[in-house]
């Protein structure tokens, strides 16, 4: 498929009705066709299905993500080829980024799985975008988790960003923050312990976003040690 036939095809299938619930998601409901992922993650495995042996397809993900849709743009990071990725295009991307969504799946499916990865989100995290720094964020949550050979010690790196960006306020950001820091404490008992100790340090900056990260990190924290 073309990447002009796989934007007919997610035309066909809009839904304004869905748009409109995924905005009260908080999902940008911007260039957005109201289609949901179990489709687009069906579609990239037909997409797949068409040329085995199948590895990515670089260029038309590339080609969706130029598109503009919301639901292209998913789709290309669920078909790109992870072994193609430049540092050049992940920079272009992230800067794309315009809802959560777009943000965190990206970065769960295709960006994680570079050499880049963790380099990257010490970059992003420093940068003042929103959904950049969330990138950044949503990098050290999903390698926390998929990850399996790194160290603890690279881990550990990331605790000075969270603490220090424990006080942006805005929701996107606060969130990712505290996705990372549970999502780094749940990995082994060592880095829960490390976690732990971060997070009774951010609960005593004076910022409501640093409390309730702070505070909810924690909460789940006790319920892992009992």
């Amino acid at each position: 498929m073309t990447a002009e036939e796989i934007i007919t095809l997610l035309k066909s299938q809009a839904n304004p009705k869905n748009v409109k619930g995924m905005a009260r998601f908080g999902i940008n409901s911007k260039n957005t066709l109201g289609i949901s992922v179990p489709y687009l993650r069906k579609l990239a495995k037909e997409i797949g299905q068409t040329c085995p042996p199948f590895d990515g397809n670089h260029t038309l993900a590339q080609e969706l993500w130029d598109s503009g849709f919301h639901e292209a743009r998913l789709l290309a990071g669920f078909i790109d080829n992870h072994k193609e990725v430049t540092q050049k295009q992940m920079d272009a991307w992230v800067s794309d980024f315009d809802s959560w969504d777009v943000c965190d799946q990206v970065c769960s499916n295709l960006f994680n799985k570079t050499a880049f990865a963790f380099g990257k989100a010490h970059i992003w995290v420093k940068d003042e975008r929103e959904f950049v720094r969330r990138a950044g964020f949503a990098m050290m949550a999903v390698l926390a988790v998929h990850d399996k050979k790194t160290s603890d010690e690279k881990f550990l790196e990331f605790f000075p960003s969270i603490k220090k960006y424990s006080t942006d306020e805005r929701n996107f950001v606060k969130k990712a923050v505290n996705w990372a820091l549970r999502q780094i404490g749940k990995r082994n008992n060592n880095l829960l312990k490390h976690a732990q100790a971060l997070a009774k340090e951010i609960r005593e900056i004076p910022s409501p976003a640093s409390h309730w990260i702070a505070g909810d990190a924690l909460r789940e924290f006790s319920k892992r040690a009992t």
